[in-house]
């Protein structure tokens, strides 16, 4: 139930000092859950980066990075958390020194083992796993191994100027605050009121959504797709090359015919013309540090969301178009 698992849970005093304006935004019951939350985070490119940067900030327990790759001349776009003199050395562990400076309440732990060396019951022991830089087999295995040991999921990544992230919460519940108009018919002299008058209420709402798993979201056909999804296609399409090739195109292989094969697939399976095609010639590789930052913020703010138990969740997909520079929320796979 919504609020059990917290109830043990104090802050000490300089805690609540320090996270005094998110214990006003959010509520100190939310941020005892935060206190003993403990989050997995899979991959620290640009994107991992600025996830860790919002999860570190609002006061976790703990967060693990789980990287087996070095750092890159392309990291020095948009990752921060990796100094410029750690260019070749293990991702995860180059990012926990200035991770944890950001704030030392806050445990910061650095695995480089590979993801696909770890058993499932190794997921069991976080409440939130977060994937970023997975193939689609590694995130269909990760989303099942959460399922089966009641772990909180996500997934997500950045290519060039598009992003877009993905939640699986099972049955999650959460409350919300709900501003209310209520009619006073009394006057504080106890008088009745001459003419109507009314005042804002916030009143807590409680509520339980379902969510389905990543491979849920897969293969959608396109009559059950809202209209301007095109970033839909798109994430099918580098998923795909990834799944094949093992990694996402370079700057240097801009316009490639293992690209260009990839795309013509999807474009083909969903009869999209040349409706894509602006975005297929635009800018998909290495990551751009803004979007970095406003999909990172976002999963921050989701996986946030989750653990606190507080406000309504993204169910199941948000999309950011780097043409409209605008995010949008697709629910899909649902029954």
């Amino acid at each position: 139930m919504v609020g059990d698992k917290s109830q043990n849970v104090e802050l000490t005093d300089h805690e609540a000092e320090l996270y005094d304006r998110q214990i006003r935004l959010w509520g100190l019951e939310s941020q005892k859950r935060l206190r003993e939350a403990k989050i997995l985070l899979i991959g620290l490119n640009g994107y991992g980066a600025e996830i860790a940067k919002n999860i570190i900030l609002a006061g976790v327990k703990a967060i693990t990075f789980l990287d087996h790759r070095n750092v890159t001349v392309q990291d020095r776009c948009s990752q921060f958390l990796a100094p410029r003199e750690l260019l070749g050395k293990n991702r995860a562990e180059a990012s926990v020194q200035r991770a944890q400076s950001l704030n030392p309440m806050v445990n910061v732990k650095a695995d480089t083992s590979n993801v696909d060396d770890k058993p499932d019951k190794y997921f069991s022991k976080f409440n939130v796993v977060c994937a970023t830089q997975c193939t689609i087999t590694q995130i269909k295995r990760i989303n099942e191994a959460c399922r089966k040991h009641n772990t909180k999921f996500f997934s997500g990544d950045v290519w060039g100027s598009l992003g877009y992230t993905f939640a699986d919460l099972m049955t999650h519940e959460y409350v919300e605050d709900v501003i209310q108009t209520k009619k006073i018919q009394i006057s504080e002299s106890g008088e009745p009121m001459q003419k109507d008058k009314f005042e804002n209420i916030v009143v807590t709402e409680r509520h339980v959504d379902t969510f389905v798993p990543f491979k849920s979201i897969l293969n959608i056909t396109k009559s059950s797709l809202p209209k301007d999804s095109e970033i839909y296609y798109m994430i099918l399409i580098m998923l795909n090359y990834r799944e094949k090739y093992g990694k996402d195109p370079l700057p240097s292989e801009r316009g490639s015919e293992d690209f260009a094969a990839e795309a013509a697939g999807i474009i083909k399976k969903y009869d999209l013309e040349d409706k894509i095609n602006h975005l297929v010639e635009g800018d998909l590789y290495a990551q751009i540090s803004p979007v970095c930052a406003i999909v990172g913020g976002i999963m921050g703010q989701e996986i946030i969301k989750t653990v606190s138990q507080k406000g309504t969740p993204h169910n199941n997909l948000f999309v950011f178009n780097p043409d409209t520079l605008c995010g949008k929320i697709l629910r899909l796979g649902q029954s």
